[in-house]
């Protein structure tokens, strides 16, 4: 074997493995598919009719993209588990602050997981729990959104790079794109307005609580 063969190989073999790649677009499609399901969500809840498409359609497709979001969330977990390099094991996956290997913010991975199987547990009993616990509980949804968010800018050793910034950025600007949306159609009836305005600060709580500042200035207020 020549020298440049030899090069070759240690810089394959010193590099990340297939499993790490696998990961890294596991986790960043189901970041994706999460952020549509919870815009729709956002966007398209209430008493929203939309008037070219049927609202079955709507509900069809928010329950296809929640699907699509499990399932890759599921190769996500496997390739990361099977992964030597993390060192992340099973039960890491699922109990919070459980994994040795970037312990907080693998752990915020595990919260969003948590909320998202009660989520999909909670709506294959839909009908033996009654509208208003499955409701309760389906919340959750919205956040386990940002929680995902901050788990893969935390977790993720590409999170410097410009496009992978761009793509947070994106999930972020159509999260708010669609609380915008759903706060333009609130009437000027109190409750209905605390039902529309109920999901969005689900979201939007955790995200403006991590925000840089975000707990100076609520220390201030407290001092005042």
């Amino acid at each position: 074997m020549t020298t440049s063969a030899h090069a070759l190989v240690a810089l394959a073999s010193s590099g990340p493995s297939p499993l790490w790649y696998a990961t890294r677009a596991s986790g960043t499609v189901s970041l994706l598919l999460l952020t549509a399901t919870v815009a729709l969500g956002i966007s398209a809840g209430g008493r929203y009719a939309p008037q070219r498409i049927a609202r079955f359609e709507v509900s069809s497709l928010h329950r296809n993209l929640s699907l699509l979001t499990l399932a890759f969330l599921g190769l996500h977990i496997a390739t990361a588990v099977s992964d030597s390099y993390t060192s992340i094991g099973w039960p890491a996956a699922f109990v919070p602050l459980a994994s040795s290997y970037r312990t907080l913010w693998v752990g915020l991975g595990a919260v969003a997981l948590d909320l998202l199987l009660a989520v999909a547990v909670t709506s294959a009993l839909r009908h033996r729990l009654g509208r208003r616990r499955w409701k309760a509980v389906h919340w959750l949804a919205y956040g386990a959104w940002p929680v995902a968010l901050f788990h893969a800018a935390g977790t993720g050793t590409d999170t410097r790079l410009g496009p992978q910034l761009l793509l947070y950025a994106a999930c972020l600007v159509t999260v708010l794109a669609a609380v915008g949306w759903r706060i333009a159609r609130t009437t000027g009836d109190p409750e209905r307005r605390a039902r529309v305005w109920a999901p969005p600060a689900a979201v939007m709580r955790p995200v403006t609580l991590g925000a840089p500042g975000a707990k100076d200035e609520g220390e201030g207020r407290g001092n005042e």
